[in-house]
């Protein structure tokens, strides 16, 4: 997914595009020993870069690496165009020389391609020559050994082919989305409303730490910020968001539950005006992503702006700015993840077992994206919203069967974070028609052992929920981070 899909259309200041950064090893005796090795070499890397671009990333070319001179001379040239992530062109043998300094002093994600030109030499005609041009991995026991030497990770590495493999082709498309998940995060300015639910401990979170951790900057805001908004709406806004409403979402009469009904004409008034008011107050604030939770006095104007944000919020999800309720910060990033990573991302919670079919029902009221929706979402009005004030529009859809994978981020008792993730399956059925999204998730062994796993590694009750299976990339990112995280099961 590009960075320019995913950045909003009302962006008066675009952030930069992802940066992609690549340079290439080699040993410079070989240079001289085999003629025209060198230039060879130059056009594999060429090769590997042109795999590398796509819109909205930028793929910086640092050369060859050939000596340790070289690297040290690199260095303040990486250092200073600051990649997201920096790949390592295993081109042929090399000393250790020309990577020890690079691992040593940066900070962003290394990973080493090893991608050779030959899927076989042909051991009829093979030379020396033949042996260093397909030499991809040769060096990387030693720059691996080095690295830990360092004090650092075991670089991240990609085996295989230069061309015809799809495998390598898969994991270089993940390392750019990751890198885009990294650079987005860093750059991402996320705001924050109100306050968590009286007494739901878990969604307390320290903005300072989110920021040490992963680089987003968080804006206090505040509920007059968006009312100022509110009441500059006009009707002709309201009008064209009415519209916009009913083309995104059924109306369906109520089916089983008393508290759900047909979509009224006031609940759809205010869900467009409110739904203008919170894109104007995005747009004015320059936010990337907003968690709030605010009750407001009784019968007052503020109490019905602050329950009437779930529209809005979905509209907005669908535009690539992740919406968050009940304050929940954590979350919302793992939804800013599952967004860049072109997942989706709904927010979601475990709702009631079924016991006789072996799954839980995965979802919640409030934000949903979407992209990752089965068939059109659905609007009912609610005479109240359990466990909340006010009342209004409710959003409800399935999740597209197939694969899923649910993320959460907790804090631990140290004041780090933890990702816990896990994959399932989710399955076509009925599901209740409360205003509420969920899903039918399916997850191994059985469900009691899945929820008693999951739960075990102390996650917050809410959790980011996308389609496919992505554990090992969502590990890949929590490593880069220097985030500890647990994979309760995979499919």
């Amino acid at each position: 997914m590009s960075s320019k899909e995913n950045k909003p259309a009302y962006s008066e200041n675009p952030k930069p595009d992802t940066r992609l950064g690549v340079f290439g090893v080699g040993y410079e005796k070989y240079w001289e020993q085999f003629p025209g090795l060198l230039e060879e070499l130059i056009q594999k890397q060429h090769k590997l870069i042109e795999k590398l671009k796509r819109p909205g990333y930028e793929v910086i070319d640092y050369g060859i690496i050939d000596s340790p001179r070289k690297a040290y001379e690199t260095l303040p040239l990486i250092m200073a165009s600051s990649p997201d992530i920096l790949f390592c062109d295993m081109l042929t043998y090399a000393t250790s020389g020309t990577f020890g300094i690079i691992i040593k002093s940066i900070s962003v994600p290394v990973v080493m391609v090893a991608l050779q030109p030959m899927k076989a030499m042909d051991y009829t005609k093979a030379s020396t020559y033949m042996q260093l041009y397909n030499d991809d991995i040769c060096s990387l026991p030693e720059f691996a050994g080095v690295a830990v030497r360092m004090g650092k990770k075991v670089p991240e590495m990609i085996i295989g082919t230069l061309d015809d493999d799809t495998e390598a082709e898969t994991q270089l498309d993940e390392y750019c989305r990751i890198a885009k998940v990294l650079h987005d995060l860093k750059n991402s300015h996320l705001g924050h409303l109100g306050h968590p639910i009286n007494a739901m401990l878990d969604m307390h979170s320290d903005a300072t730490m989110i920021t040490s951790c992963f680089g987003s900057h968080i804006v206090q805001c505040e509920a007059n910020e968006l009312m100022k908004c509110y009441d500059e709406v006009t009707h002709d806004e309201i009008i064209t968001t009415e519209k916009q409403i009913l083309g995104f979402f059924d109306t369906p009469d109520p089916v089983s539950d008393p508290i759900s009904m047909k979509l009224t004409d006031d609940d759809l008034h205010i869900a467009a005006k409110v739904s203008v008011a919170l894109s104007n107050f995005v747009k004015s604030s320059r936010l990337d992503g907003l968690a709030y939770y605010y009750d407001g006095p009784d019968e007052s104007e503020v109490r019905k702006v602050m329950s009437n944000l779930i529209v809005g919020n979905s509209l907005l999800t669908a535009e690539h700015i992740p919406m968050c309720g009940e304050s929940d910060l954590k979350t919302l990033i793992a939804l800013l993840i599952f967004d860049r990573l072109g997942i989706g991302g709904s927010f979601a919670e475990f709702h009631p077992v079924d016991f006789k079919e072996g799954f839980v029902l995965v979802g919640h009221d409030g934000p949903h994206n979407i992209s990752i929706a089965d068939g059109k979402p659905v609007l009912r009005s609610l005479k109240k919203y359990h466990g909340k004030p006010g009342k209004g529009a409710g959003v409800e859809f399935k999740i597209k069967e197939g694969p899923i994978t649910m993320l959460s981020i907790n804090s631990t008792f140290d004041g780090k974070f933890k990702f816990v993730i896990a994959e399932g399956e989710s399955v076509s059925g009925p599901i209740p028609p409360t205003g509420n999204t969920n899903t039918r998730g399916f997850f191994k062994p059985d469900i009691r052992t899945f929820l008693k796993n999951w739960i075990k590694e102390g996650p917050t009750h809410h959790f980011a929920l996308g389609i496919g299976h992505h554990a090992s990339t969502l590990e890949k990112i929590a490593s880069f981070l220097n985030i500890e995280s647990k994979v309760v099961t995979r499919f």
